[in-house]
């Protein structure tokens, strides 16, 4: 009821002004300030009053309010309060009236004219607190401070606001920009919308603006990239708020507020994921996520324990990316226990708290698999463990069959012995039509998937990754060493072209697949229109303040083994369509490609990659693939349904 010694403040100051309103509706109901035959009538009244009033403030939580952060919210609810307070006061003086003909009289028009100063004279200390420490923008501010504009007039933009002038004092936020015309001209939290997009350069100048913010998290990379040109010539430095796709819960506040990446070029609308179905798949079970500590992997592992699973079982064979994700996962539980038991609802709560394991192991280890799968007998398997690097592949075939080939066959087998109910591998756009032996031991990867679904009869899916931004030793991971090495970046091809996707679209991505799939399907992500890597380099450039030819020199390297200029999204056999979900793809019957005998050939390339017979090995993985484009071809894909053209020519793509 009182939760701070601000509470028992304000009810001292609410008694006084509760006091004080009473004598108003006296001397507004009488017209005139001696109250003569009414004071005894007056002072009963103001004693209903001081115990009805703040009992229904305390009921109603106004006392539980931080006025400091005051919104329209807990006025409304400080009103509600007076209306109750006097709706009640009425009831207990006809009461009154009724058993007690000898009491004074309280004129019936009162209560209601009371209300009317209580609101006001309850009001104005809370809204004193509100306004003092949310100065308006329009105060002279101090030499050398920070004088930013806001890009989007929205909930976002008015979140940053007052997250701002809590946490930033040295900072004036002078006004917003917004392209919708109905918001021109008016005041948000004090705060003017000066003009739209094309204004800036003008507003920059006219009020000396050190920052522009983009406070769009759902705006496309489009608008965004047409923002940051326009900000650039202004000269003005610009900040962004991420997109929602990487804000897991949603909420924004001044912390999010950093430099534009190229992410936020390439940024889409968000996949809208479907919250309650993946978490009825997840919660309560035993979870496990292979490759747990890469990049996939570990944002895989923060999802999941949102979902409060009973256990999440991080398995990896690096130790380090391993500690790492589990005690950032373990503090991230912590403080969770920690919040929920301090606003109360920690206690007889049916929150679960997940059980976090760690297992180093390498998959490519039959027995070591098979007794980690029997000890934690997980129910749903993320399957992020790979070798990935094309190049690196090229020069090591052995070790891309051992463990891309080889481990998710061990994988897969423990998982049909110990009853797994859903497995989900992360495969590549490489593996389709493959070039590479990264590629080629993907597509056999994805094979054994299909085989392991059709003779389980269990929901085990393939989904499809391409470029995924931010993911240790891509593109743009590789752009950005070479950039604070001073250059040159190098590009293999001023042609290439590739999409892209974030690590939580990807992410995303598995989560859909793991409640979409029943088995055999393979699934991708509808990924937009297709980047340039030699614009991409530009970008990354650009916004690290240097420019192209001046500070850093773009080299072409020409194409390395196993690189192709386009990557391709299906196989030809393959016949996808749109799921619910409008941005993602699915090959539903993808496993009708999986040569009966692909068990066999399996065992023929084990035999030849554990002897180190590397020329056998890359034979046997050619002869699997092609094996696999062998089976009879379906019907083309529906017209209704099918994919864009674009994409049935390109995909995702990887450095």
């Amino acid at each position: 009821m009182f939760r701070s010694a601000s509470a028992f403040r304000f009810l001292g100051i609410d008694a006084l002004a509760l006091t004080v309103s009473v004598f108003i509706a006296y001397a507004l109901r009488l017209e005139r300030l001696d109250l003569a035959e009414y004071w005894r009538s007056c002072v009963l009244f103001a004693g209903l009053a001081l115990i009805v009033a703040p009992a229904l403030f305390a009921l109603c939580g106004v006392y539980a309010q931080y006025w400091r952060y005051a919104s329209f919210y807990e006025f409304s609810l400080l009103a509600c309060a007076i209306a109750c307070a006097g709706v009640v006061l009425t009831g207990i003086i006809l009461l009154m009236r009724s058993l007690f003909s000898d009491i004074a009289v309280v004129p019936l028009s009162v209560p209601a004219i009371f209300a009317m100063p209580a609101l006001v004279l309850t009001a104005l200390p809370r809204l004193s607190m509100h306004s003092r420490f949310h100065p308006s923008s329009r105060r002279h501010p101090r030499d050398g401070s920070n004088r930013v504009l806001i890009m989007g007039a929205g909930e976002a933009g008015a979140m940053i606001v007052r997250s701002m002038r809590d946490a930033r004092r040295d900072t004036v936020i002078v006004g917003f920009i917004d392209d919708n015309p109905r918001k021109q001209g008016i005041r948000i939290n004090g705060v003017p919308v000066l003009g739209d997009r094309r204004d800036i350069p003008r507003i920059v100048a006219d009020y000396h603006i050190n920052e522009v913010i983009i406070a769009m998290p759902s705006a496309p990379g489009k608008t965004i990239r047409d923002i940051v040109a326009i900000c650039e010539q202004s000269g003005a430095r610009t900040k962004i708020i991420p997109g929602i796709a990487e804000l897991v819960d949603g909420r924004f506040s001044v912390n999010h507020i950093r430099d534009v990446q190229i992410e936020d070029l390439l940024r889409r609308a968000p996949i809208k994921t479907d919250m309650q179905a993946v978490g009825a798949l997840i919660a309560g079970r035993r979870v496990m996520v292979t490759g747990g500590g890469g990049s996939i992997g570990s944002e895989i592992c923060r999802h999941v324990l949102r979902y409060e699973p009973a256990e999440l079982i991080i398995l990896g064979h690096g130790e380090n990316s391993v500690f790492a994700i589990h005690n950032e996962l373990q503090q991230w539980l912590n403080a969770s226990r920690t919040s929920s038991d301090s606003d109360g609802s920690g206690s007889g709560s049916s929150r679960r708290v997940p059980i976090l394991r760690t297992v180093i192991a390498d998959i490519r280890f039959a027995e070591r698999v098979h007794s980690v799968f029997e000890q934690y007998r997980p129910d749903i398997v993320f399957h992020a463990a790979a070798h990935k690097h094309v190049p690196l592949m090229e020069a090591n075939p052995v070790e891309a069959v051992t463990n891309n080939v080889l481990g998710t066959r061990n994988l897969l087998d423990a998982a049909i012995v110990t009853g797994v109910e859903r497995f989900v591998m992360i495969s590549t756009d490489k593996a389709v039509n493959p070039t590479s032996i990264m590629g080629s031991s993907k597509r056999a990867a994805e094979l054994l998937v299909h085989h392991a679904a059709k003779r389980s009869g269990r929901a085990f899916m393939a989904v499809r990754f391409g470029n995924v931004l931010g993911s240790r030793g891509s593109v743009v991971w590789t752009f950005k060493q070479q950039i604070a090495a001073g250059g040159p970046v190098t590009v293999t091809h001023p042609d290439m072209q590739r999409y892209f996707m974030t690590i939580p679209e990807a992410v995303q991505l598995v989560l859909q697949a793991a409640v979409l799939g029943q088995g055999g399907e393979v699934f991708t992500l509808d990924m937009g229109e297709p980047v340039r890597i030699l614009d991409l380099a530009r970008d990354m450039i650009e916004l690290s303040g240097l420019q192209v030819g001046r500070d850093i020199d773009i080299a072409f390297v020409g194409l390395r083994p196993g690189e192709k200029l386009f990557e391709e999204l299906f196989l030809p056999g393959e016949r996808y369509h749109r799921t619910g979900h409008e941005k993602i793809f699915i090959a539903q019957d993808a496993g009708r490609l999986a040569p009966p005998d692909v068990l066999a050939l399996i065992a023929d390339l084990e035999e030849a990659a554990l002897s180190g017979d590397t020329q056998r090995t890359v034979r046997l993985l050619h002869r699997i693939v092609e094996r696999s484009q062998m089976a009879p071809q379906q019907m083309p894909c529906d017209d209704r349904t099918q994919a864009p053209a674009d994409m049935r020519a390109l995909a995702v793509g990887g450095v």
